[in-house]
């Protein structure tokens, strides 16, 4: 649905009267759009230890524009702060920060390009895992980039976001793949995460079409978020295949035929759900999107018994049965990618929710769990957790509760299914068995869980 107060605060008169009272002035933001070609539209900056080297040797692949600051990568124009371009991304090496003092160099890099970044900038802090660093100062200093991206992405105005990825042992060459999807607009209501890179042997061929020649199952397709990722998936090259309840047929259909994909109707509770899963799936597939979820809200006194079964239920024991089923009969191909839409319900809790705050963390918990063993078959499992996103089921939420969820997160607005359709499109990559066993929160950096 539309957001009015984001009409009205871009609109001339809005504008100033935001402004004037202090109110918060949220923008549209620019996100992905059908025949665009470059991850970054406008100039990239790159600086920092030697990481920067890396990046600057593939960012003629993300765009044209490229500047250093306070290096020297090959490939680039020196930036100069108040004469040079505004910044449409940004990527910053700290993983040569390892002492208490060396931690300025934040301040001297990022200070300067405040007030010279461009609308919908993006902006990425590299960094290496404190826990894998045996010097405890190293480690000290590199935990510091946390709270540093973290706060400054608070600080970021017209739609900016900042990630901070933390590289692991043998994974420098795995940067593009994430550097694709930070730095542009598919990333535009995610900021403020910390994400952790590992070693990945399985590339993106093409990166117009990086789901070409696999295939990929959608829980909870018929409409909604679910809608969304199949069409996004799509997109991508995927061959999609859309699964929902029986009542959901008619929707379920109309959009598999647009999509060039097929349908199943299944109740995933039922006690045979498994069987006749992999009895509608007999080629096997590549990517299991669990989506599908529902919510009945409660306190817990006065919760029934009926309302806390039918979540646990539909929300984390299914994916839980049918990942295990999928993954035993050989029907989740070696090297096939998980995604569990959890919530950061899950990670902060809910007033009213304990049966669905527990149901997304235990699927957190699930990723967290099983991503070291399904890593010897090359499969990756991650939970995507959106925040408040606008869908059928928001716009029916008390007017007063609906803005307050809204305006609760740095970018001052809500997501759209777009949004978690995007990071369920990047983790279904190949190239993302980098990424394995976390949780990315789509939720414009909220409040709520940090």
């Amino acid at each position: 649905m539309s957001d009015r107060y984001i009409d009205f605060a871009n609109s001339s008169i809005g504008h100033r009267l935001v402004g004037a009272l202090g109110l918060p002035s949220p923008v549209r933001l620019e996100r992905w759009q059908a025949g665009r070609l470059r991850p970054v539209e406008g100039a990239l900056l790159i600086g920092g230890g030697p990481l920067a080297d890396k990046v600057s040797a593939l960012a003629n692949r993300l765009t044209d524009a490229i500047y250093s600051y306070g290096t020297e990568p090959s490939l680039a124009t020196a930036w100069i702060p108040g004469h040079g371009p505004k910044l449409k991304a940004v990527v910053f090496d700290a993983s040569h920060l390892l002492q208490t003092d060396q931690l300025k160099q934040l301040r001297e890099f990022f200070q300067p390009l405040m007030k010279n970044l461009d609308h919908s900038a993006h902006l990425v802090i590299l960094g290496r895992a404190p826990e894998t660093l045996s010097d405890p100062f190293a480690a000290s200093a590199q935990r510091a980039l946390e709270g540093f991206s973290r706060s400054l992405a608070k600080e970021l105005r017209s739609g900016g976001t900042l990630q901070l990825i933390y590289v692991g042992d043998g994974a420098d060459d795995q940067l593009e793949g994430p550097l694709r999807f930070f730095l542009s607009p598919k990333s535009a209501f995610v900021s403020g995460q910390v994400i952790r890179l590992k070693a990945c042997a399985t590339p993106v061929e093409d990166w117009t079409r990086p789901l070409a020649g696999r295939k990929a199952l959608v829980t909870g397709a018929a409409r909604g978020i679910g809608a969304s990722i199949a069409e996004t998936l799509a997109r991508d090259g995927a061959e999609v295949i859309l699964l929902d309840v029986p009542p959901a047929k008619a929707d379920l259909d109309a959009l598999a035929a647009r999509l060039g994909g097929r349908s199943i109707t299944l109740d995933i509770c039922a006690e045979d759900a498994a069987a006749q899963l992999i009895e509608h799936l007999p080629d096997g597939v590549d990517i299991v999107v669990h989506n599908a979820g529902i919510t009945r809200d409660k306190t817990l006194a006065n919760m029934t018994p009926e309302f806390w079964d039918a979540v646990l239920a539909v929300n984390l024991n299914a994916p839980q049965v049918l990942t295990k089923a999928l993954l035993d009969s050989g029907t989740l191909r070696d090297n096939g990618r998980v995604i569990l839409l959890a919530s950061i319900s899950g990670i902060a809790g809910n007033r009213g929710q304990t049966n669905y705050a527990a149901s997304k963390a235990g699927l957190i918990g699930l990723a967290q769990a099983w991503a070291p063993l399904l890593d010897q078959r090359g499969i990756s499992i991650n939970a995507v957790a959106p925040g408040f996103i606008e869908t059928q089921m928001t716009a029916h939420i008390p007017f007063g509760l609906r803005e307050a969820g809204r305006r609760m997160s740095s970018l001052g607005q809500g997501g759209l299914p777009q949004d978690v359709a995007e990071a369920v499109a990047w983790l279904a990559q190949p190239g993302t068995g980098a990424f394995t066993g976390q949780a990315l929160r789509v939720c414009g950096q909220s409040v709520l869980g940090a």
